[in-house]
């Protein structure tokens, strides 16, 4: 079982006061993108972390049988209390699961698919565009001891870091896995 796990608590501290998953992108909300493309994946579950603004949030996720919504009452705290949220949430039949980002909306659902299918003998996928590391990242649930191990707002940076033998960089021709939309400029 493939699950992913989309991190939507922030507080989009760069859009002037505007929460950025919110903001209209091609006519629909920002999170709305990233949620349509997740699930067009093979996926099998969808865990979305919301904290920040939560209860309009939800307003712009549609029912679905794969999706379950998980507030992180501590989302202040970083990167780290969601994913760790996350990761508590996952199906026990969880193989694999992604960490997405949900500003990153043009991350398409072949992008899904190709790091779903170069998993092999890996604990770690990362998609690379151009020499630089991008996400979605996709992990083995033999990482999910250590993922919990992690503190403050830097995700699984230092995980990537430590674990450069158990990685494997898959290259993609789609530079959607280094854009994310954090400032009102990248809506333009």
């Amino acid at each position: 079982m493939i699950s992913a796990i989309l991190l939507a608590a922030g507080e989009s501290k760069r859009m002037r006061g505007e929460n950025k998953l919110t903001k209209l992108y091609r006519g629909k909300p920002l999170i709305q993108h990233s949620i349509k493309n997740i699930l067009e994946s093979s996926i099998d579950e969808l865990i979305i972390i919301l904290g920040y603004q939560n209860t309009s949030l939800q307003n712009f996720i549609e029912k679905n049988k794969k999706i379950k919504i998980v507030i992180n009452k501590n989302y202040a705290i970083g990167m780290s209390s969601s994913i760790k949220l996350g990761i508590k949430n996952l199906s026990k039949m969880t193989d694999a699961f992604f960490i997405c980002l949900a500003d990153m909306p043009l991350i398409d659902k072949n992008i899904y698919d190709d790091l779903i299918k170069s998993k092999k003998n890996n604990d770690i996928i990362v998609p690379i565009y151009k020499g630089q590391q991008g996400n979605p990242i996709l992990f083995s649930k033999l990482m999910i001891d250590e993922i919990l191990n992690i503190k403050g707002d830097n995700g699984a940076k230092d995980i990537l870091k430590k674990n450069i033998v158990k990685k494997q960089m898959l290259p993609v021709e789609n530079e959607a896995v280094i854009l994310d939309f954090d400032t009102q400029d990248n809506f333009k």
